[in-house]
């Protein structure tokens, strides 16, 4: 039933694997079994573009974090990533982001790159595998404390969600969002990982947030739709999860460690809550970091 799916994430990694060299369709075709007719209708069904739009955002959006990261001259850039010239490159580029290469490295502004495409996720994969009994071996969330020092958030503050997907089908766009805070991602607050999610509460109400966090003294562009808050340094309690399998196990250790998450008493190790003016972090990057819920805590009996 979802054997697309799973063959068109094939495509999809088989392309982003070699930006600078992707497959042609003839032999993604040929190694998947299926006319090139068939695999592009396939890929446009479930991706919303061809082949070749989507090789061609991809690799522009790579161009840009080339421009934003190296002085490696434009024309330089353009050829890597398979552009005939500067020219058209530039042209391209304007297309995409409505600016051009030369006006993006030197401003570095927020733009909407176009991130990976993910078309066959773990539902998939336990529908593809639910006849096949598995036996998995999860380990216990772990607890560990984290202080996470004053820092500025950049993101959207949903109060009528609660999770990752409520957000997303609440009218905001996944790829859009996601594009435009990875062209941010050399803001980053040192030792964070990037793209975060998580809660807040209003009046005792749970609203769910994504967004980057940076340093304390960012005064940069703001992207259109998303707000910049100042966040209180706080230690942390981490309940984490190491580096799994996504696609088998993602539902599993989330489960796991948001049972431990929101059911923890944090007075044992000498905390209380601090959820009242600060915001809990999601982190959710299975093969690199793991799985993580972090809740602010302050000592038990500080005013």
């Amino acid at each position: 039933m979802y054997e697309w799916n799973e063959m068109v994430q094939r495509m999809i990694d088989w392309i982003d694997g070699d930006l600078t060299d992707a497959p042609t369709l003839l032999r993604m075709s040929e190694q998947l079994g299926y006319s090139p007719y068939y695999c592009t209708r396939q890929f446009h069904a479930l991706t919303g573009m061809t082949v070749r739009d989507y090789i061609r955002l991809r690799r522009i959006s790579r161009a840009a974090l080339e421009l934003r990261d190296t002085d490696d001259r434009i024309l330089d850039i353009a050829v890597k990533y398979g552009f005939s010239s500067q020219e058209a490159f530039s042209r391209a580029f304007v297309k995409a982001f409505k600016l051009t290469p030369g006006a993006y490295r030197t401003a570095r502004s927020p733009i909407p790159l176009a991130i990976r495409a993910e078309v066959f996720s773990p539902y998939h994969y336990l529908m593809k595998e639910r006849e096949k009994m598995r036996e998995v071996h999860l380990q216990a969330a772990e607890i560990k404390l984290e202080f996470i020092p004053d820092h500025k958030f950049i993101g959207i503050w949903d109060p009528d969600s609660v999770n990752y997907g409520g957000f997303w089908n609440n009218g905001h766009n996944c790829d859009e969002v996601s594009g435009t805070l990875e062209s941010m991602s050399h803001h980053t607050l040192e030792g964070q990982l990037g793209q975060t999610a998580g809660w807040f509460y209003v009046n005792g109400r749970k609203g769910y947030l994504y967004g980057i966090p940076v340093p304390a003294d960012y005064s940069g562009e703001i992207p259109e739709g998303m707000e910049c808050r100042d966040i209180p340094a706080s230690e942390y309690l981490v309940f984490f999860h190491p580096p799994f399998d996504y696609l088998q196990d993602n539902g599993a250790v989330m489960r796991t460690v948001e049972e431990v998450a929101w059911n923890y008493d944090p007075i044992q190790m000498g905390y209380v809550w601090d959820e009242e003016e600060k915001q809990d972090y999601q982190r959710h990057f299975p093969e690199g970091y793991g799985y993580a819920v972090l809740r602010p805590v302050k000592k038990a009996g500080s005013e």
